[in-house]
């Protein structure tokens, strides 16, 4: 039997390997070397809520006291105040009927807060309490007192005459508590003495024979 020659064997292997190139092209297979592509990751979304400037919220605007008049005793009860309030002043006056009074003038805070003074170191120091009432404390006279004026509804509050009378300087000064009770002082020219009653519909009052009309104190 004749063997095959060199040039048959050399065609045969250019045959095998067109043949296996040729495989190799159609299935696609990537070698162990091809690079791994990442799918690229979605950017964060931001989120403009959290990132809004917190909002501050508006401070309550102060509100003015209310003009009203205030009337009641000192908790020992030594003594009447009231307390009368006209666009943001304050007078008040302490009364023990007899010989000691005292009127007290100052500004109210838009707080409620008041700070009173008067002759001779008398201080007043009180709170608005929501247009109901003030508390606080008044001093006069070296003597300090806690107090307690609810808002008052004339006829009650505060009243006030000044006038001269048979050549003597005349001022007189008048709380009426809500029950109908007066405290009030009279002093003729400097001398303290307890007040006649006034009418609380009118204001009237008759001082050494003469009559006088007493109005509603204001700051």
């Amino acid at each position: 039997m004749k063997r095959p020659g060199p040039l048959l064997t050399l065609l045969a292997g250019l045959v095998l390997g067109l043949f296996l190139l040729t495989l190799n092209a159609t299935t696609g297979t990537r070698t162990a070397s091809s690079s791994y592509e990442e799918s690229p990751s979605p950017a964060p979304v931001r989120s403009t809520a959290s990132e809004a400037a917190p909002s501050r919220s508006a401070s309550p605007s102060p509100v003015p006291a209310a003009d009203a008049d205030y009337a009641g005793r000192t908790d020992d009860d030594a003594a009447a105040i009231a307390v009368s309030v006209q666009d943001g002043r304050a007078v008040a006056y302490y009364c023990d009927g007899r010989t000691e009074e005292s009127w007290l003038k100052g500004d109210v805070e838009d707080d409620g807060t008041l700070r009173l003074t008067g002759e001779h170191g008398a201080r007043l120091d009180g709170t608005l309490d929501d247009g109901r009432r003030v508390e606080g404390t008044v001093t006069v006279g070296g003597g300090r007192h806690a107090f307690s004026a609810d808002r008052a509804k004339k006829p009650s509050g505060l009243w006030r005459a000044t006038a001269t009378v048979r050549s003597a300087k005349i001022d007189g000064g008048w709380i009426v508590l809500r029950d109908g009770t007066q405290v009030g002082i009279l002093t003729r020219d400097g001398k303290a003495s307890p007040a006649p009653r006034i009418d609380p519909s009118t204001g009237t009052v008759t001082v050494d024979g003469q009559q006088l009309t007493a109005r509603p104190a204001t700051p």
